[in-house]
């Protein structure tokens, strides 16, 4: 597994990278004999079944999505599977964006060709694009299997991998690699603990600030802990606004990363053969876990492409290959169950005790909010 840059880059005001397709979809790609229409259909079944939901998507020839780096829970085995298995030409717009930036381009091009077809969200974000009714409903041949509480009824979005927050670091430039969030707060860490993005736009780093949260007497009901401790962690020094991908790691600029551990143990992986000695420890005081979603644009130009995109990454084969990268996926215990779970990848995994429990929607609208509101101010300066 290789590691690049992590969807944490501002697209909004960026030039749009140019897409294959320069208009819709024609409307009979995505329609079957008997009038069915691949953009209002629910599941597989409704369409005709996955031999009529494969053709239509193969007709249309074309998958658009944004904000996938190749190296995010294996996202490139996923990317080429898909191409391999169907024939299907994938464009990934802005592969380093973050999830505020899917929403801001399926808003911003409405009705056009080059929209994105489908989205990977952070969890919060997911809810946010369900509310504002961008979001089409459909239900995958295993959706029954997904865990309640970590998809929409509806099908508007369902969580598809995960991970729990860790903390990264190069133990050639740090002397003692710190494990807690208490220990973040340590003199010896100036300038040297960083996040990979900002949380008002980036899933990642928005975990990062809720787990410093539970580590400091927060609960899923109030993430000002959080903005509290990063104000402590920036008053004294120790906090660094770089955002921490795997170029400022080699350069010594971001040695400590607040980060999933999936992506945190793709570092450990990538770096071997470069000489950094990157260690993963998810922090006994601050153990926040978050799944990313899935999520088909209402609007896709694509609406065939978009559901076999889904159903190959929630079939056992989509679900190991994020495994691989070090994810767990949503099907995870399912699979397990039915033998279907690579056992050797299962075991690779970073190691954590406990069962992880997970904030409600209400509580991450919340939570965004009051980020929102007090990000800026805490990190000023």
């Amino acid at each position: 597994m290789t590691v690049s840059l992590p969807r944490t880059a501002v697209f909004v005001g960026a030039a749009a990278l140019a897409l294959s397709a320069c208009g819709a979809a024609p409307d009979d790609a995505s329609t079957t004999t008997d009038g069915r229409s691949a953009a209002t259909a629910t599941s597989a079944e409704a369409f005709g079944g996955m031999d009529a939901l494969v053709k239509a998507a193969k007709k249309e020839g074309t998958l658009q999505a944004i904000a996938l780096p190749r190296d995010w829970a294996n996202y490139g085995a996923l990317i080429d599977g898909f191409k391999k298995k169907y024939g299907i030409k994938i464009e990934v717009e802005n592969p380093d964006g973050t999830s505020q930036d899917e929403i801001n381009a399926v808003t911003s091009r409405k009705g056009q060709g080059r929209a994105p077809d489908v989205l990977d969200l952070g969890s919060s974000f997911a809810l946010s694009a369900a509310q504002q009714g961008l979001l089409a409903p459909y239900k995958v041949a295993g959706f029954a299997d997904i865990p309640e509480g970590q998809k929409d009824a509806q099908g508007r979005w369902f969580n598809d991998y995960g991970g729990y927050i860790s903390i990264g670091c190069d133990a050639k430039r740090v002397k003692t690699c710190p494990t807690t969030f208490a220990d973040l707060l340590k003199p010896q860490y100036k300038g040297q603990v960083a996040l990979n993005g900002n949380p008002t736009k980036s899933g990642s780093a928005f975990g990062g600030v809720w787990a410093a949260s539970l580590a400091s007497g927060g609960s899923f009901d109030d993430i000002q802990p959080g903005l509290d401790f990063f104000a402590k962690l920036k008053k004294n020094g120790n906090y660094t606004p770089v955002e921490s991908t795997p170029a400022t790691v080699e350069k010594g600029e971001t040695p400590i990363s607040i980060d999933w551990d999936y992506l945190n143990a793709g570092y450990a992986d990538e770096f071997k053969s470069k000489g950094l000695d990157w260690k993963v420890a998810v922090p006994s005081d601050g153990k926040f876990s978050q799944y990313y979603s899935q999520a088909i644009n209402k609007d896709a130009p694509h609406p065939a492409a978009a559901r076999l995109w889904q159903e190959y990454l929630y079939s056992a084969e989509g679900q190991n290959l994020w495994l691989k990268g070090y994810a767990r996926p949503a099907l995870m215990t399912a699979m397990e169950k039915a033998g279907t779970l690579d056992k050797t990848a299962a075991a690779k995994l970073p190691e954590v005790s406990g069962t992880p429990s997970f904030p409600t929607e209400a509580q991450q609208s919340k939570a965004k909010t009051v980020l929102g509101q007090g990000w800026g101010k805490a990190v000023a300066g």
